[in-house]
């Protein structure tokens, strides 16, 4: 019997028929199921919104504005983080808009075309209007909304703290970009490889320029991998440094520095007390999500592509910061064995730096002495806090008098420069599989 005749562009669509069935059913390997909404309003952007609502949410809840990243679905970045599963546990909806092949073939949300990221116009107003209808069919808490993304993802993330920054109390930017980085193909690449580094007023002058809005500002972190070669750890540095500036703090004085042998964890409080921006370096990692994957106990999502297990739970620690209260995984957190009694010293030692809740547990170390090269002068003859390389014994100091130091320079990290323009642009959709440049819309 001869073979069939096998027609490609049907298997094509057979497969997307499938990818869009894993979707509405929550991904694959498991998962909640997000429900697809429709009639949210006139969506200029073209965009999916894809919910998970939890069946006994209470009035007031806050909602978690979820964007993933290039070649993603919803349903496969919600699986990914943990997001529907730990909304289940701690009482928060969540709202993940989709980018469309028909918008981007590369399914990323387009920061970088001046369309989709204005106010009132595109992606960004379709996701607005999105946040509107959750607001008023689940009596969302107006106060408490909030948006986190990763890469193109995260870069939208910006785009929505800036261009609607009276509608999120919050945001979290992982391996993305600030606002205002780059418009069409050839500044997007740039950025993406090596931004410029431009001074904390010029980087918060594109966010005030984006809505009429005057403060208070949304509260922001931003996550990156110091081995990112997708996406520069660079970029992290100008994101801080925008957000700072808008809050009026001074990069070279953060009031928190701690951290695990993988997350060195910078945060800046404004007056009252409260941490307004937090940057957060994970060691060694390249470009994706920080996860501590599991369920419960201070863990949430599964490991895969761009979902990087490297003992940090991301998702919990963001959390966290924006005030929803994750206490009751942190009561079901395994806890170490109970250690022997230390030996009688000859001279008492400080205790040991408590790691933070949403890092892996390991064994407590007494803090190396602090070298000569690990502080700065600051104006006036006091010394500054800097940061250095996680689990370092001693090196150059980051001089935070440099915002753009923050996470150093990413040019020794891109390897080949034709290769590397490749995937970036391909991460950042600009180019299709076979090395053709996306149109424009």
């Amino acid at each position: 019997m001869p073979n069939p005749k096998l027609d490609l562009s049907a298997l094509v669509r057979l497969q997307r028929r499938r990818r869009d069935v894993a979707s509405r059913a929550g991904g694959t390997g498991g998962g909640n199921a997000l429900t697809e909404v429709t009639g949210f309003g006139s969506n200029p952007g073209a965009l999916r919104m894809m919910v998970h609502v939890p069946a006994d949410l209470p009035r007031g809840a806050p909602l978690v504005v979820a964007l993933h990243g290039c070649t993603q679905t919803a349903a496969a970045y919600d699986h990914g983080c943990g997001w529907s599963s730990l909304a289940d546990r701690l009482g928060f909806a969540v709202l993940l808009p989709e980018q469309q092949r028909a918008n981007n073939a590369s399914l990323c949300f387009n920061w970088f075309e001046g369309g989709d990221i204005a106010r009132g116009a595109g992606e960004a107003q379709s996701i607005r209007q999105m946040v509107a209808q959750m607001l008023e069919a689940h009596a969302i808490d107006p106060a408490r909304v909030f948006v986190t993304g990763l890469s193109a993802g995260g870069a939208m993330t910006a785009v929505m703290l800036a261009a609607y920054p009276e509608t999120f109390a919050g945001g979290a930017i992982i391996a993305g970009l600030p606002y205002g980085a780059g418009l069409g193909v050839a500044e997007a690449l740039r950025a993406m490889s090596r931004p410029p580094a431009l001074s904390p007023a010029e980087r918060g002058t594109a966010v005030r320029a984006a809505s009429p809005h005057r403060g208070p500002w949304p509260r922001v972190a931003v996550w990156h991998g110091d081995a990112d070669t997708t996406v520069a750890p660079d970029n992290a540095g100008e994101s801080v440094k925008q957000w700072l500036n808008l809050h009026g703090l001074d990069a070279a004085r953060p009031a928190t520095e701690r951290g695990s042998s993988v997350d060195t964890h910078l945060a800046w409080r404004a007056p009252d007390g409260t941490v307004r921006v937090e940057s957060h370096r994970i060691a060694g990692m390249g470009h994706g999500v920080p996860l501590r994957p599991g369920e419960g106990g201070q863990r949430a999502g599964v490991a895969g592509a761009y979902m990087l297990d490297v003992g940090v739970s991301s998702t919990h620690a963001i959390l966290d910061f924006w005030g929803i209260d994750t206490a009751a995984e942190r009561a079901a957190a395994p806890r170490p064995a109970e250690a022997p009694p230390p030996r009688p010293a000859a001279s008492p030692t400080p205790a040991p730096a408590r790691e933070p809740a949403h890092a892996a547990a390991g064994p407590a170390q007494a803090p190396a002495a602090e070298p000569a090269w690990a502080r700065r002068a600051a104006p006036g003859g006091t010394q500054g806090p800097v940061t250095r390389m996680p689990g370092a014994a001693g090196g150059p100091a980051s001089p935070f008098g440099d915002p753009s130091s923050l996470f150093g320079n990413a040019g020794s990290l891109l390897g080949d420069p034709g290769e590397t323009i490749k995937r970036a642009l391909r991460a950042a959709g600009l180019m299709g599989d076979k090395g053709e440049e996306h149109p424009r819309r």
